[in-house]
């Protein structure tokens, strides 16, 4: 389904672009359908930049990204609007992406506007309605209201049931739960889980090794914008190949050890 071959992204700086800084180097993985992929790294490891060159908000320096074949980085226009109906993204922070003076559905008129303005107003509230009780949303509780009067954990399944409403075949969830309480997160985690078993393809962007590990079929382990290790996450986290990948799982907190207790 989704394919990136030998992916680099450059971006020049200074006033006249004398400088550069390589973000992504030679990145390969795939996406298939029902499978959830996740891009693991931390902070300035490229992988936000990968979500938005996937979703064709930047294009490639080098290398390809195809989906179902189809190069993803010159699609303009009608193609990249058509694309989109298939290919989503929802990002970190669901407070930041709704106006506060506007009530948090009229997400949900901007895809009528954009994708189906010939459906009558009441079939689409029929359709929201079917969304919203897709990603676990009573409607009522959540229709009608302004962003402040929502949780995180309702703004994010919002926006994922925003998602749904095109019929999309992967979803990009890059740290869409990184700002939820603990609970919550397994509710989004849980969700997702349920939306591949549907067919849904979804790339993962976390830093969190634990929630890649709870919910990915495979892993793809990003360092400095390199794939240091990638392959099935059982193997990933239980047999490391890579010093760096090592390093990390060394890193995570015991649960059972105090903090100042050496790790047995």
């Amino acid at each position: 389904m989704l394919r990136l071959d030998g992916v680099w992204k450059t971006y020049r700086l200074g006033a006249f672009g004398t400088r550069e800084l390589t973000a992504v180097r030679d990145v390969s993985m795939e996406v298939r359908a029902g499978e959830v992929v996740s891009l693991i790294g931390e902070s300035g490891s490229g992988k936000t930049t990968i979500g938005r060159m996937v979703l064709g908000l930047a294009s490639p320096t080098r290398g390809s990204i195809t989906f179902d074949d189809v190069p993803v980085g010159g699609l303009r226009g009608r193609a990249l609007r058509g694309y989109h109906r298939q290919v989503q993204g929802v990002f970190q922070d669901p407070f930041s992406t709704f106006n506060p003076v506007f009530k948090a559905d009229r997400v949900f008129a901007l895809v009528r506007d954009g994708f189906f303005p010939s459906v009558p107003a009441i079939k689409w509230r029929r359709r929201v309605e079917a969304a919203l009780e897709g990603v676990r949303l009573e409607p009522a509780d959540v229709l009608d209201k302004y962003p402040h009067q929502l949780s995180g954990g309702q703004l994010q399944r919002m926006l994922i049931a925003r998602a749904l409403l095109l019929d999309i075949r992967l979803l990009v969830a890059d740290e869409i739960i990184s700002m939820l309480d603990a609970s919550t997160r397994i509710d989004v985690l849980n969700l997702l889980g349920d939306l591949k078993t549907k067919g849904l393809g979804v790339l993962f962007v976390t830093h969190d090794l634990a929630l890649g590990t709870y919910i990915s079929d495979r892993t793809v382990i990003l360092r400095a914008g390199e794939v240091v290790e990638s392959g099935p996450t059982d193997e990933v986290f239980a047999r490391p190949q890579h010093e760096y990948t090592r390093n990390l799982l060394a890193a995570v907190p015991h649960l059972h050890t105090r903090w100042n207790e050496p790790v047995k």
